[in-house]
This record gives structure tokens, C-alpha cells and sequence, in this order.
């Protein structure tokens, strides 16, 4: 109740509802006239003082208000001795607008209860031992240790420890995810079993939950071009309310009609005219749809993406670091004698010092497989060609292979001269690459196109393994652009999902463009209408079936409101609408379009895994493991 009446809308309308209560029994029962007046008038002050005040300022901005149009209505009530329903009409309206801002409160609170995740201390270590700091007090550079239970302070790395992260609240992932030395975690996810020691990477006001937070917050402050054009009729439509108030009231009156009723039914008329549930009808099913989005991942800069989001018929794909994760990776091991593992020991070792990314990702994994590295002597690189390196007294040379390959590399070890074997490393797809696709085709009405600056060859390879039929390949960032700009004057929308600043452009061009954050540079980031924090290719998909779930709501809201309207006023024209039902109704229609549009924050029907999880990631690499050089 307490957290209730911190609201000022729930207190004016307590108190007016209060002055109501003991008013009408005082008028019914024959109270002293003065007792009377001064009751009902402390609920029309106390219900319709906020209301009026920001109607007149609207009125000075040369702007007719729906509250102003209320107030007078009451007003009018007054005049010709209806106290009661003035008073009346003044408590149903503060009640709800009351309710409103009760509603919305809870909403913003749920908002940022999913978004404010990360704690608010930290225990930081260095030379003095630990100590509790606050979360925000952080520094790029710091040391945390994180225990389990205990929710992640900041973005950074895991320098010590391995454990399981609880990403569930961030990113909707329903898997705890395994995190060791190297690997990312995110403020606000919560560890596991294993105590960790993490590197704060950013600071804490731009962590990732930080951005999500600001980023609704900034969709919140914007309209849509729905809402916008609504609240452009709203105006012209308010005037065309007053002229037909005062046309109901003069001219009835003109030919004779009794004062009270003429008055009664104009106000009446007033209100239930009012386009207020039109007015609201939009942005709430659009700014939960961001929420929901947000939670999941997927930042939008405003409401217009998702109404945009709502009439993609075309995706245009980025290959490297979209469809796959931008880096090689070993795939397969072949020794013509001996285990993989030895033959991978050896060639990590003469890697070693190697900074080509081939080498990189030879030692990524043996140390993934947790292979022990000998130590290696006499290193040399030979640009373009591998490298040589003594280990245990033998001479490993590590090159690539003159082997043709479409999609992957391969690479030959050689030990004291003679082969030793091949290893086998491909650009991979991402998990569940395949399935996403074929979820985005689905969702669209058409299937996505792959856009590269990559040979056609690795290009086909790589479509060919997701489902992918249109492939143009070698393109400069121009030509990205330029490929989307035509699609558009064919009059389609075009939505691309790209990473990196050569793929600004691109990002830029279409009507929608979402930036992968992983690889996106400031510049890209900026050109993109929206940041995928989680699954480039998994989240696409239901974002654009959620985005047509809340344009679907907005046109079913619009519709109840506008029936509701034309229902009460053919009502108050041909018959006799009492003033009271016709508030009622009038609000009543508000407040449903605006739970209707908010349910998508209870029930957004965005899968769980997005991605398609490791299964599907097994079973594409299965298309490239044991597959001949």
C-alpha cells in the first residue's frame, strides 16, 4: 500500500474518491448545504486540479487536450447543479488515471527489475588481499573474485578457475554455460559451483547490462510512426469533439430542449468521444516488444524498428563473423602414425610462438583438449609458407598444405622431414547455424541471401552447409550497399545482420540493420538500428515474428478503441447514454488497450534456445569433420 501511495496520481485520487464517499451520503441525507459544497468541491480539487492544469498548458501551445475536455465536462455538471455526476465523472476519471500510472510504474519496475542485474558490491583483490568495494567503483584493470551464488559484478574475463554461469536472466539461455581462463562473462549472470577470478573489461556504467538498461530507457522516449500519426488526427480530432459538444448543445436549445438534458447529453458526448484508448492503442504492445527484446539480447535504438521489423520481406547475411564465428578452428586431427593428440602436442609446440591466426588456433586447441606443450627451440616463421621449430629434439615444420580445399585449410606437420599428419581448420559455423536460417527463411517469406567480400568458393561452401541459395560473393562494403539498395526500390524491406565497419554500409542501407556486438566496431554499432548481443543468426528469427505479434495487438488495440467509441456515441446520439456509463466505458477501453498491449512482457513467445544449441552446432560440424582434404 505504502509503495502505492507513492505515487501522486494514487493519492489525488484516494482523496477525491475519499471527499466522494462522504459527500453523496451528506447530500442524500440533508447535511448542511455548506458541508455539502465543500466536500464535493474538495473532489473535483483534489481529482481535477492535475488534470486541468495540464490541459491549459496544452491550450497554450495551441493544443486541445482529452483532459481539459473531461474537466470542462465536469465543470459543466456543476454548472446546472449535477454535482453529483461531475463529482462522479471526476473520481472515474482520477481512478483511472490512477490505475494508469499504477500499471505503468509496475511495468517500468518489471523493466528494470529484468534489467538491473548486477550487484551492488564486489570483492576486488590485489597486494592487500580482498575487499568489499561497490560494484560501481570499479576499475578497467581490476580483479574480482566471484563465489558461488554470487552474481558477476562487471563485464570481463576469467583469468582463474572454472565454473558454470547462470545466463539465464540476461540472455534467456536455460543452460548454465561453462566458463574457464579466457572466457567472457557478463555482469549480473550467476556462478556456479566454481569460484572464479575475473578481469573487469569495461567499465561498469557500460557493461552489457548497463546498455540494455539505457537502451530501453531511449526506445521509451521515442514514438512511433503509428503513434505519431495518431497523435497528429488526436488534435484536428479534439477540436472536431468541442465543435460537436457545442452543436448539441446550441442547437437543441435553439428549438426549445429542456437545459438540463441538451447539457447532459452534450457532455456526455464530450467524453465518451474522447480518443484517449486510440491515443494510448500503440506504443505499449511496441515498447514491450523492446523490453522483451532487450532481456533476450537484442538491443533496439526505438519504437519505429520494431514497426519496421514488422515488414522485412527480405535478409541480406554477412558470412564471416555472422554465419560463422570469424575465426578458425581446428576440426580435424589426421596422423599417418601415432595418436591426434601427439600429433597435435607436437605441432602446438612449434606454434608456440607463432602470431599468425592459423598457429593461434593450433594451440587453442591442445590447450582445449589439455595437452601438455614441450618446449620449443630454434623458432623460425617463413612468411607465407609455416613454420619450423626444434622440440624434443626433432625438427616439427607446420605449413600450409598445397592440398585444394573449399571451405577449410589444411595444414601439413612434417617431423625431421618426413609427414607426420594433417590438421583440418575451418572459419565454423555458428551453433545451430542451419536451423536458424531455415527459422529466419520461415519467418520472413523468403529466404536470406548471403552478401561477402569472400571468394565465391569458401562462400558456396559455407551457404551450401546453412541452406543458403543466393550467394554473392567478392563484394566491396559498396557493393553490399548497393546489392540492398536495389532490393528496396523493388519496393521490399530489407533487413541485414552484419558485423564489423565494413559492413556499416550495409547496415546503414537497410531499412533494418542489426550490428553482431562481438565484432561490431563503434562505427557499425552506430550505423545499425540495433545490437545483437547474443545469437546472430538465432535471434533474427523471432524477433521479427515478435515484432508482428506487437503490430498485431497495436491494430487489434486501435480497432477495440475506435469500436468502443462509435458504440457510445451512436448510443448517446440515439438514445440516452447515462453520464456514468459512459465514463465508465470510456476509461474502462483506456485501461484494457493498455494491458492488452503490455501482455507481451508476460508472454512473449520467444523461444528459449534462439540459437538452436550445441546440437545442431554438433551436427553441422559433422559436414566438415572426417571430410577429405
Amino acid at each position: 500500500m505504502s509503495r502505492l501511495l507513492s505515487l501522486p496520481e494514487v493519492r489525488w485520487a484516494a482523496l477525491a474518491l475519499a471527499a466522494f464517499a462522504l459527500a453523496v451520503p451528506a447530500d442524500l441525507l440533508g447535511a448542511p448545504t455548506p458541508l455539502v459544497a465543500v466536500l464535493y468541491a474538495a473532489c473535483y480539487l483534489a481529482g481535477g486540479w492535475e488534470p486541468a492544469l495540464e490541459g491549459l498548458r496544452a491550450l497554450r501551445e495551441r493544443t486541445l487536450d482529452v483532459d481539459l475536455l473531461m474537466i470542462v465536462a465536469a465543470l459543466g455538471a456543476a454548472a446546472i447543479g449535477q454535482y453529483l455526476d461531475g463529482a462522479l465523472l471526476i473520481v472515474i476519471f482520477a481512478s483511472s488515471g490512477a490505475l494508469e500510472a499504477v500499471m505503468t510504474a509496475r511495468t517500468r519496475a518489471g523493466i528494470t527489475g529484468l534489467l538491473d542485474l548486477a550487484p551492488e558490491t564486489a570483492t576486488r583483490v590485489g597486494l592487500g588481499g580482498e575487499q568489499q568495494v561497490r560494484a560501481a567503483d570499479l576499475a578497467v584493470g581490476d580483479e574480482v573474485v566471484v563465489r558461488p551464488g554470487e552474481r558477476v559484478p562487471a563485464d570481463g574475463t576469467v583469468v582463474d578457475g572454472v565454473t558454470e554461469i547462470d545466463t539465464a536472466s540476461l540472455t534467456g539461455e536455460p543452460l548454465p554455460v561453462r566458463r574457464r581462463a579466457g572466457d567472457e562473462v557478463h555482469a549480473g549472470t550467476v556462478n556456479g559451483t566454481g569460484s572464479i577470478r575475473v578481469r573487469v573489461d569495461k567499465d561498469p556504467a557500460d557493461t552489457l547490462v548497463a546498455g540494455i538498461a539505457a537502451q530501453v530507457r531511449r526506445a521509451a522516449e521515442t514514438k512511433s510512426r503509428r503513434q505519431l500519426f495518431v497523435e497528429r488526427v488526436e488534435r484536428r480530432y479534439s477540436v472536431l469533439v468541442v465543435v460537436g459538444a457545442l452543436a448539441l448543445l446550441a442547437v437543441p436549445l435553439a428549438f426549445g430542449a429542456d437545459l438540463r438534458e441538451t447539457l447532459l447529453r452534450a457532455m456526455t458526448f464530450m467524453i465518451v468521444a474522447s480518443p484517449c484508448a486510440i491515443v494510448l492503442a500503440t506504443m505499449p504492445p511496441l515498447l514491450a516488444a523492446i523490453a522483451v527484446a532487450g532481456r533476450r539480447g537484442v538491443l533496439l535504438k526505438d519504437a519505429t524498428v520494431v514497426e519496421t521489423l514488422a515488414e522485412v520481406d527480405a535478409v541480406a547475411l554477412d558470412k564471416t563473423g555472422t554465419v560463422t564465428r570469424g575465426r578458425p578452428e581446428v576440426r580435424d586431427v589426421r596422423p599417418l602414425a601415432g595418436t591426434a593428440d601427439a600429433l597435435l602436442a607436437l605441432a602446438a609446440a612449434a606454434e608456440a610462438g607463432s602470431e599468425h591466426v592459423l598457429g593461434r588456433a593450433v594451440v587453442a586447441e591442445a590447450r582445449r583438449r589439455g595437452l601438455a606443450l614441450a618446449p620449443a627451440t630454434d623458432f623460425a616463421a617463413v612468411p607465407g609458407s609455416g613454420v619450423r621449430a626444434v622440440v624434443e629434439g626433432r625438427e616439427v615444420w607446420v605449413g600450409r598444405s598445397a592440398t585444394p580445399a573449399v571451405d577449410h585449410t589444411v595444414v601439413d606437420v612434417l617431423v625431421d622431414g618426413e609427414p607426420a599428419g594433417t590438421l583440418v581448420l575451418a572459419d565454423e559455423l555458428r551453433p545451430g547455424a542451419r536451423a536458424a536460417v531455415a527459422a529466419l527463411a520461415e519467418a520472413v517469406g523468403d529466404a536470406p541471401a548471403l552478401l561477402t567480400g569472400d571468394a565465391a568458393g569458401p562462400a558456396e561452401g559455407v551457404a551450401a552447409r546453412v541452406g543458403v541459395s543466393r550467394v554473392h560473393a567478392g563484394l566491396l562494403p559498396a557493393d553490399k550497399a548497393a546489392i540492398v539498395d536495389g532490393w528496396r526500390a523493388e519496393g521490399r524491406t530489407v533487413l541485414a545482420v552484419g558485423d564489423g565497419i565494413n559492413d556499416a554500409p550495409l547496415l546503414a542501407t537497410a531499412d533494418v540493420g542489426l550490428a553482431v556486438a562481438e565484432g561490431a566496431g563503434s562505427l557499425s554499432a552506430e550505423a545499425a538500428d540495433g545490437v545483437l548481443l547474443r545469437g546472430p543468426l538465432g535471434a533474427p528469427a523471432p524477433l521479427v515474428t515478435l515484432a508482428r505479434r506487437a503490430r498485431r495487438i497495436a491494430r487489434a488495440n486501435l480497432a477495440f478503441a475506435a469500436a468502443v467509441i462509435v458504440g457510445l456515441v451512436v448510443w448517446d446520439l440515439a438514445g440516452t447514454l447515462p453520464l456514468a456509463v459512459g465514463v465508465a466505458g470510456h476509461e474502462l477501453s483506456t485501461v484494457l488497450v493498455c494491458l492488452n498491449g503490455l501482455r507481451l512482457l508476460v508472454r512473449p513467445g520467444w523461444p528459449e534456445a534462439v540459437e538452436g544449441g550445441e546440437r545442431h552446432g554438433a551436427q553441422e560440424r559433422g559436414h566438415l569433420v572426417g571430410a577429405a582434404p
